[in-house]
């Protein structure tokens, strides 16, 4: 699959997630075999650029190409300067959110909000696509309701401004998450479109990859919530969509590795004490599995430096690794 010049080696694609795909956790998904990451959205209003916050977002130093940054925004111009900026700061391609179902984006009229304007996207895509070289692409949703499923008329729109990619969620954005998400949508904007569609919602295996492929033939999977705290997804679905065959479930050993470093890599990147907060969500997703992992995360969520996160991570699952008792009981 390629994205204007950039060739990518697996059509899987880590999904933007606010406050989850920084860059310790787009680092470890594409060693895991995510194909392409996307960062999380940065705004669009200038004012906000110099925050610790976008400075983070915007930090993409020793990140392996090509480097995807998630714009969001309403207006048009703001939207193409913010993109100029971006592509200043070292990114390669640059992502617009029109997909995010939150209220605090919404009642804002970004994100998937911006779908109930068909000609404001398209004056918001012309204006981005003409302000940079690098490819832009976009991620939407299959409609604003039930009622209003037009994701099929803006995926004509932005095929015709230049978009390079389209990412579709099979959810309207009143759904959220809930529900189940529906693929005849995004298999009809594929059987449309020439650029590739890339099918996001409810993947989560390796089997439902397959299944979503075949079933929209969509160029790429776009995959989010389930690589929380199994980053390894990426891998075991390339695997599978490679050879037909399942890869045995990461060891102990393997999942404890990963673990470590990706604390590790929180705590260099955030420093004291905001790495040691934000691994705490981390740790959860990891232990969610686990019949211990309420008591778990209860215990390291009280750690309060680095060095006592992650010892107690790794005592964690020495004991497991160990057949011992891990000193956390089992939930009932």
């Amino acid at each position: 699959m390629r994205i204007g010049p950039h060739d990518i080696a697996t059509p899987l694609v880590l999904a933007p997630m606010a406050g989850v795909t920084d860059k310790p956790f787009r680092q470890l998904c594409k060693r895991l075999g995510a194909g392409l990451a996307v960062s999380e959205m940065t705004i669009s209003d200038p004012r906000f650029w110099k925050t610790d916050k976008s400075l983070r977002r915007m930090d993409h130093a020793g990140e392996p190409a090509p480097i995807s940054v998630q714009i969001a925004g309403t207006e048009p111009r703001q939207l193409a300067e913010a993109a100029r900026y971006n592509v200043d700061h070292g990114a390669q391609i640059i992502d617009i959110n029109m997909g995010c179902p939150a209220k605090k984006v919404c009642n804002a009229w970004a994100g998937s909000a911006l779908m109930r304007d068909e000609a404001l996207v398209g004056r918001i895509v012309q204006a981005v696509v003409q302000a940079v070289e690098v490819p832009v692409t976009l991620k939407i949703r299959t409609g604003w309701d039930a009622q209003h499923r037009n994701a099929p008329t803006i995926a004509r729109i932005a095929q015709d401004a230049g978009i390079a990619a389209l990412a579709v969620h099979g959810r309207t954005r009143d759904q959220h998450y809930t529900g189940l998400a529906e693929y005849d949508t995004i298999a009809a904007i594929k059987a449309d479109l020439s650029i590739p569609v890339f099918a996001n919602g409810d993947i989560d295996s390796p089997e439902k990859a397959a299944q979503v492929l075949a079933h929209t033939g969509a160029d790429a999977l776009l995959i989010g919530r389930a690589a929380q705290g199994r980053p390894w997804i990426f891998r075991e679905i390339a695997h599978f969509l490679a050879t037909g065959q399942t890869l045995p479930a990461p060891s102990l050993t393997e999942v404890r590795d990963i673990l470590l470093g990706h604390l590790q890599a929180l705590h260099d990147f955030y420093g004291q004490p905001q790495g040691v907060r934000i691994a705490r969500k981390h740790l959860g997703w990891y232990a969610k599995d686990r019949p211990e992992n309420a008591q778990f995360r209860s215990v390291v969520n009280r750690a309060e430096s680095p060095e006592e996160q992650l010892r107690l991570t790794r005592d964690y699952f020495d004991a497991l690794i160990a057949g011992a008792p891990t000193g956390f009981p089992a939930a009932a």
